[in-house]
């Protein structure tokens, strides 16, 4: 199914802002079939039958990626069910070296003779891209693990919810938020889950089961009178969890200017706030321009985290070898080498980690069999590494990948993708309220919206869904029209405090886009609530 078949499905109900990300989901499947999985046994045949085929025909290496991929989609909007989507996508992808080169070749035709088809077919192009290819691929060494397997550790298969249940539950969150004041309202959640099996000639046979959701919903009123409109979206995060997320729990909340979510998401507690809100927001004050103290919730910050940190910190998109969605990066490879390239204060500490509970990058393993584990990426301020795969390992002198490889499909190629990038929260015992009570003036930030970013990762800004005036100490109402613009190095800068880990949360991309061809994947990024110095603040309202 391709995305102009979704936006019809959906009947255009939900936006751009997240119809826009929305990828290939694969072929429509009756629901019960949703359940139906594939025995091991007959996976590791399989791809006995690719790696024999491909080593018969001169491969040095052969990995080989069998995917069931499912994705259910139910969609509201006010007070109908506009659609329910289930997809499947089933195949085998086969990836190899032969003459020093990369080839790879697909197939949904699982019988022994097309898979030893697919396998030749991955050998021949790889022995043809060859021919004009100046050095051979370098791949560090890789272990082999046996047979292991690795599941998403769900407490409720979201699958197996009753589609009714999930109905109910959103069109309860409409039929509040209509009474609350709203003229419109569409609701959605989204499971994915991945079944992959990774095998290849270091002698790994890898069995994996991967969970995601994403509940999300947005308000919208409008102002008869006027014509002018205001919304609010939804301050769920997508996470690597099950249905179990969307369990209310009085201990994941956090009571303030509005409730917000750590593990668990009570939707229609949100939508009963957000209806008044949108209101509020439609009659509140327009920012008056200039520096600011910025609060910034991790409902905000995750997405800053991700444009200014996360895909910079890419290798290939450093080495010049990525440039699709916003360009390459100004972490050069000078900067890292000198070990003093001062990215940020020292109170700025980022890590990836794909190993992370609950989050959308939690895996067992990569996609090219390598084990997930965690890794510095700013320490104290400073540059200190980057995320790389295994064939681009040794350009930066590590002796093994970063098990960061991932691809949307058993039928795209996998490459270097974004692990988990968070901000490690402060050492010292701070939560936001005190935070706030340091600040004279200053803006509290809540929710993520839209941004823009230079073709080096540089200069950007970005706006949020809820903005509070900090008065001496104080939130003094809220605010409207706001962003703020500034460049990664000087806004990491002035990062002069990071909550304690009581205030940890993640937020994250549910369809993150990267490569040309398109793929996209799921990636997660914690903080704490920061306080940054001196920001400049526009609005964008303002006309000139």
């Amino acid at each position: 199914m391709k995305r102009k078949d979704f936006l019809y499905l959906t009947g255009m109900g939900f936006g751009a802002t997240v119809l826009s990300r929305i990828p290939v989901l694969g072929s429509p499947i009756q629901h019960g079939h949703l359940l139906q999985g594939a025995d091991n046994a007959m996976k590791k045949k399989m791809a006995d039958v690719a790696l024999n085929a491909a080593r018969s025909k001169g491969a040095t290496y052969t990995d080989v990626r069998i995917g069931r991929y499912l994705n259910q989609y139910v969609v509201t909007r006010e007070n109908k069910v506009e659609n329910l989507v289930d997809t499947e996508s089933y195949g085998m992808g086969i990836r190899v070296i032969a003459n020093g080169c990369w080839g790879f070749a697909a197939t949904d035709k699982l019988d022994n003779d097309s898979i030893a088809k697919a396998a030749q077919t991955a050998v021949a192009i790889a022995k043809e891209n060859s021919r004009i290819q100046s050095e051979p691929v370098q791949l560090v060494p890789q272990k082999g693990y046996g047979e292991v397997s690795w599941k998403t550790p769900i407490e409720k298969n979201g699958f197996e919810v009753p589609i009714k249940e999930k109905t109910d539950l959103l069109l309860s969150v409409n039929d509040a938020a209509m009474k609350g004041g709203a003229n419109y309202v569409n609701s959605i959640i989204f499971l994915v889950n991945e079944q992959k099996y990774f095998a290849s000639t270091d002698g790994s046979y890898i069995d994996q089961d991967i969970h995601r959701i994403w509940p999300i919903f947005a308000v919208t009123k409008i102002d008869q009178k006027s014509g002018k409109f205001e919304t609010r979206q939804s301050l769920s995060a997508p996470r690597g969890m099950g249905y179990e997320y969307l369990t209310p729990r009085e201990s994941d909340k956090i009571h303030g200017v509005t409730t917000l979510y750590r593990d668990r998401y009570d939707m229609l507690e949100d939508a009963k706030a957000a209806a008044p809100q949108v209101v509020e927001k439609m009659n509140a004050k327009s920012v008056e321009a200039g520096k600011y103290d910025l609060v910034l919730d991790p409902s905000h910050l995750w997405l800053t985290i991700h444009e200014s940190v996360g895909h910079p910190s890419e290798l290939d998109r450093v080495l010049g070898y990525e440039a699709n969605f916003a360009g390459t990066s100004f972490l050069t490879l000078d900067k890292w080498k000198s070990g003093k390239f001062n990215f940020g204060s020292k109170n700025v500490n980022i890590v990836a980690d794909k190993t992370q509970p609950g989050s959308l990058g939690a895996v067992g393993y990569d996609d090219e069999g390598v084990e997930a584990k965690k890794w510095d990426i700013i320490k104290d301020g400073i540059l200190v590494n980057y995320q790389a795969i295994r064939d681009q390992a040794h350009i930066i002198g590590l002796k093994e990948s970063q098990g960061c490889c991932y691809a949307d499909s058993w039928s795209d190629v996998q490459f270097q993708r974004m692990p988990n990038i968070s901000l490690q929260p402060g050492q010292t015992p701070l939560v936001p309220a005190d935070m706030i009570k340091n600040v004279e003036k200053g803006i509290y930030i809540v929710g993520d919206s839209s941004f823009s970013i230079d073709q080096q990762r540089y200069n950007f800004q970005f706006s949020g869904q809820l903005y509070y005036e900090i008065k001496d100490g104080k939130i003094a109402g809220m605010l409207n029209d706001v962003a703020y613009q500034s460049n990664t190095q000087e806004f990491w800068n002035s990062c002069a405090a990071v909550c304690d880990k009581s205030d940890y949360r993640l937020g994250g991309s549910f369809f993150d886009g990267k490569g040309q061809p398109e793929q996209v994947s799921a990636v997660s990024h914690g903080s704490s609530t920061s306080l940054f110095k001196g920001v400049n603040v526009i609005n964008t309202k303002r006309k000139i």
